[in-house]
């Protein structure tokens, strides 16, 4: 499985961004749950949000709950990180990854399996 994440860029304050985040390889994109990470320069990657497998379930950092939606369009074999009134504390790399367990949507770094490379997000104030 290959994750290609785009989308991301340099952004203001309140404003919104949509990263998406591609699947390719041999097995379908709907066997895995996607998850969204981040990490900002000098600190440790945390989780932002995943979706289940086929989307019916979603779990959030609370932090960004309220903020950020993320979706998925398995006939598109991509998943989707809506993010809106952007603060500059948001400014990271953003990575997507494909969990093959399980229906529950997961927090944890070690249950996702493949990483796309991640976009930059910078929220300018």
């Amino acid at each position: 499985v290959q994750l290609q994440a785009s989308g991301g860029g340099l952004v203001q304050v309140g404003d919104s961004l949509t990263l998406s985040c591609t699947s390719s390889g041999r097995r379908s994109f709907s066997d895995f749950g996607m998850g969204w990470f981040r990490q900002a320069s000098g600190k440790e990657r945390e989780f932002v949000a995943g979706i289940s497998k086929t989307g019916s379930n979603t779990r959030y950092n609370d932090n960004m709950r309220g903020r950020f939606t993320v979706s998925r369009d398995n006939f598109k074999n991509t998943v989707y990180l809506q993010m809106n009134n952007l603060k500059p504390e948001d400014t990271a790399v953003y990575y997507c990854a494909a969990n093959p367990r399980g229906i529950h949507v997961t927090q944890r770094e070690f249950e996702y399996d493949y990483w796309g490379k991640g976009t930059l997000v910078t929220v300018s104030s």
